[in-house]
C-alpha cells in the first residue's frame, strides 16, 4: 500500500478556493487505494493479507466520509468534530500500514500518536478451537480496557454494550460463527471509566480445511467523533429547515394580513366626486429586497361621510406578524377617527398615545391629509413623515411641514397642521421613506429623483400612470426596506375617471 496515503497532513481548515481542489484530490486517493485494494485480496489464508485488505476497506471509508464532509463544506453546510473532543480530524492518519498481523506481534510495534487514525481503529481474533483470544493494542484503548486484564471474550463483550445495541452485535456474532457471514455493523459501549463510545466492526470467519468456522476476526474502529459529527450536521440542517419553514410561515401569515388590511385597488380610483375638483387616486407598494421583510407600510384614501378624503401612508418599525399586525392596528383606529371627524393634527395625537401604550411597543412615522373638494384645500399633519410632493405643471416641490415627531416616541405630543390650496391639473406624490432613503440622513438624493419626474407625471393620463412612472424609476432597485407611494391628482368634475 502506498505509503504517501497516510502521510500526517494538518488539521487546518481549506481555503475555500481549495476545497474543489480537495475533493479532486480525496477522489484520486480514493482511486489508489481501490487499485491496492484489488491487489490485496490474493491470499485468504495470510493474516497479513486480510489486515492490508481491512485497511484498504477503512481508508476508502475515510475518503468517502471526507468526500462527503468537503461536499457539505462547498455547500455550505458545518461540519466538523464536536468541540471539545480532542481528536485529530477524520482524514489524518500515521505513517505507514503496519507490516505484521494483527495479535501479540502487532502489539509488540510502537504505539501510535494519539489522535491518530490507527488510535482509533484495532483488530482482534477469538479462536473458537483454544478458546484463544488475540487484541491488538488499540483494542484495549478503544475499550478503555487494561492489558492486565487481557482481552476480553466473546461472550463477555455485551457487558459492555448499550442493551438497546446487543441484540445488534449477537445477531452479527452468529451470523458469523453460524452461517459464514460477514460482520459489518456498530454498537454503543460505556467504558470502565463511564465513556459512551461507538465502534464500527468490520470481520469474517476463518475457516478450517473441513469449511468449518475456526475462528472469527475482525477489525473495530472508534467511529465515536465521526458519528458526533454527523449527527451535528443533521441537526444543524434540521434546525435550518426549521427555521426556515417557520420563515415561510411567518411571511406568509404577514402577506395574508397586509392584503386583508391595504385597499384592493386595481387602477385610478375616484374620491370626493361630489364637489368640482374630485381626486384622481392610485397607489402602489414595493417590498424590500429581501422577499422575507413585510413589513408596517401602508396607504389607503377614504371617502369621508362628509364628502371629504382621507389620504394617508405611513411606516411602523419592524417586519413580519409583529409589524403587520400593529400597522393593522393603527390603520382601523385612523379610519375610525378620521370617520368621525377628527382633524389630520388631533387624530396624530391620538395614533401617538394609542402606540406608546400598545402592548407591542413600537416607533412609526405617519403622514395623514383631508381634501375637502369644494374649498380644494388640503389639510395635512405628519409624525416624523416625508413631506408630500406637489408638481403643478410639470415642475415639482416638497411642501414644508408642519412640526411632529415619530409616533410612540414621547407621551404628551402636540402636532402641527398645514393648509394648502389645490388647483386641477395638481399632481400630489406621498410616499414612506423607503423609497427614497439615501445612504445618510442629509442625503436627498432619492427626492429629487422623484422631482425629476416631474415632465413624465405631467403628462400622466390618470393617477395610476403616475404610479406607474415612479414605480419604473424606483422598483427594480434592491431597496432595504420595503415602501409605498401614493400618487394624487386632482382633476375637473367633466373629467372622465373611475368613481369609489
Amino acid at each position: 500500500m502506498p505509503s504517501h496515503l497516510f502521510a500526517d497532513r494538518p488539521a487546518q481548515p481549506p481555503e475555500p478556493g481549495a476545497v474543489d481542489a480537495l475533493i479532486s484530490q480525496t477522489r484520486r486517493l480514493r482511486g489508489e487505494v481501490d487499485a491496492v485494494r484489488r491487489d490485496a485480496v490474493a491470499d485468504e489464508d495470510d493474516p497479513q493479507q486480510r489486515w492490508q485488505r481491512a485497511l484498504c476497506d477503512l481508508a476508502v471509508h475515510q475518503l468517502d466520509s471526507l468526500g462527503t464532509h468537503l461536499g457539505q463544506l462547498r455547500a455550505g453546510v458545518p461540519v466538523g468534530a464536536a468541540p471539545g473532543d480532542g481528536t485529530a480530524p477524520l482524514h489524518t492518519a500515521p505513517h505507514a500500514a503496519p507490516a505484521t498481523a494483527p495479535g501479540a506481534a502487532y502489539g509488540a510495534a510502537a504505539p501510535p500518536r494519539t489522535g491518530s487514525l490507527l488510535s482509533r481503529v484495532g483488530s482482534a481474533e477469538w479462536n473458537l478451537l483454544t478458546d484463544e483470544v488475540s487484541w491488538s493494542e488499540e483494542l484495549f484503548q478503544i475499550f478503555g480496557r487494561s492489558r492486565e486484564s487481557g482481552p476480553m471474550p466473546l461472550d463477555e463483550m455485551p457487558t459492555m454494550v448499550f442493551v438497546e445495541d446487543q441484540p445488534a452485535l449477537q445477531g452479527m456474532v452468529t451470523d458469523c460463527l453460524i452461517d459464514g457471514k460477514p460482520i459489518d455493523g456498530e454498537f454503543r459501549i460505556i467504558r470502565t471509566d463511564g465513556q459512551v463510545r461507538t465502534v464500527h466492526m468490520t470481520g469474517e470467519p476463518v475457516l478450517d480445511t473441513d469449511g468449518c468456522t475456526a475462528s472469527m476476526w475482525a477489525v473495530l474502529r472508534d467511529v465515536s467523533e465521526l458519528r458526533r459529527s454527523e449527527r451535528a450536521v443533521r441537526e444543524s440542517r434540521d434546525s435550518l429547515e426549521r427555521s426556515r419553514h417557520r420563515e415561510r410561515t411567518e411571511r406568509r401569515l404577514a402577506v395574508e394580513l397586509q392584503e386583508a388590511v391595504l385597499p384592493p385597488w386595481r387602477g385610478s380610483l375616484r374620491f370626493a366626486h361630489d364637489g368640482p375638483a374630485p381626486l384622481d387616486v392610485a397607489a402602489h407598494y414595493l417590498p424590500a429586497a429581501s422577499t422575507g421583510l413585510i413589513g408596517g407600510d401602508w396607504y389607503d384614501a377614504l371617502a369621508l361621510p362628509d364628502g371629504d378624503a382621507l389620504l394617508t401612508v405611513g411606516d411602523l418599525t419592524g417586519h413580519g406578524v409583529a409589524a403587520t399586525s400593529s400597522m393593522a392596528m393603527l390603520l382601523g383606529a385612523l379610519r375610525g377617527m378620521a370617520v368621525a371627524g377628527i382633524r389630520p393634527a388631533a387624530l396624530m395625537g391620538h395614533l401617538n398615545q394609542l402606540l406608546e401604550t400598545s402592548v407591542q411597543p413600537a416607533l412609526g412615522s405617519a403622514m395623514c391629509c383631508r381634501y375637502d373638494p369644494v374649498a380644494q384645500t388640503l389639510a395635512w399633519a405628519q409624525a416624523g413623515h416625508p413631506a408630500p410632493l406637489l408638481f403643478r405643471d410639470g415642475t415639482g416641490h416638497v411642501l414644508r411641514r408642519p412640526e411632529g415627531v415619530l409616533l410612540g416616541a414621547t407621551g404628551g405630543t402636540v402636532y402641527g397642521e398645514a393648509e394648502t390650496r389645490l388647483v386641477p391639473g395638481d399632481l400630489l406624490v406621498l410616499h414612506t421613506d423607503g423609497l427614497t432613503r439615501g445612504s445618510g440622513t442629509d442625503d436627498d438624493t432619492g427626492t429629487r429623483r422623484l422631482l425629476a419626474l416631474g415632465p413624465r407625471l405631467a403628462e400622466a393620463r390618470d393617477a395610476q400612470d403616475g404610479v406607474r412612472a415612479v414605480v419604473e424609476e424606483f422598483g427594480e432597485e434592491s431597496r432595504e426596506d420595503d415602501a409605498c407611494v401614493m400618487v394624487v391628482r386632482v382633476t375637473r368634475r367633466d373629467q372622465p375617471g373611475v368613481t369609489r
